[in-house]
């Protein structure tokens, strides 16, 4: 994958310990929520095989992060 790509950016906040919200990926990317989940399922998931953990965290909402 190409370096600086907002996809690779993507996988940089889902690599992180405390992960990302749809609404991070939202303001640091600017792409629409959907667009921030079917990129989290359709090319991390599906295409990359990647292993995507999702949890609700009190005060955050709901993150993912790759495991």
């Amino acid at each position: 994958m190409r370096q600086g790509t907002k996809l690779a950016r993507l996988i940089d906040m889902l690599r992180r310990e405390r992960g990302a919200t749809v609404g991070e990926a939202v303001a640091a990317l600017g792409w629409q929520a959907h667009s921030v989940r079917g990129a989290i399922s359709g090319a991390l998931k599906k295409k990359r095989g990647l292993t995507i953990q999702s949890e609700m965290h009190d005060g955050r909402g709901r993150i993912y992060r790759i495991v």
